[in-house]
């Protein structure tokens, strides 16, 4: 369908009409393909207001701001952060497009944050590991003193 709409078959390019650059739009099935995941999840993503499709008819129509915005959720994701910190990431951007000095300060200090809580988890999760093998070793020691 958007390969009707903007008059070429690849994705994530801009196609010639005329002389007239024609911006490029996806569907939720060619962006659901493109990122590996169920046109549910942008339907979730839409709903949180991640993303914002318009609408031709009954289908979603995707423009290169919100293939963007969805990269940058699914990124998040990715990483662990809370749905809320990506929409704060993602508004902040919008919010002030020129000021990327705060915007990268702000990014500098959640990342700072979700490093400092991953590193206390896997401490977390090393300290369990050790009193696991530890019970194990206990476990097998008494089941060699049985035989």
């Amino acid at each position: 369908m958007s390969q009707a709409r903007n008059g070429q078959g690849e994705q994530g390019k801009l196609a010639a009409t005329e002389g007239k650059i024609v911006q490029q739009t996806w569907t939720i099935s060619e962006l659901a393909r493109e990122f590996g995941i169920t046109p549910r999840t942008i339907r979730f993503y839409e709903d949180q207001g991640i993303v914002s499709p318009a609408r031709e008819g009954r289908n979603r129509v995707y423009q290169p701001r919100d293939r963007t915005r969805l990269k940058l959720a699914l990124r998040g994701k990715r990483m662990g952060f809370q749905l809320a910190e990506i929409l704060d990431l993602i508004n902040m951007y919008d919010a002030s497009p020129d000021n990327t000095d705060a915007q990268l300060e702000h990014y500098v200090q959640v990342l700072e944050r979700h490093r400092s809580t991953l590193e206390q988890q896997r401490r977390d999760l090393e300290q369990t590991l050790r009193e696991i093998n530890e019970q194990l070793a206990h476990c097998r020691q008494l089941l060699k003193q049985q035989d």
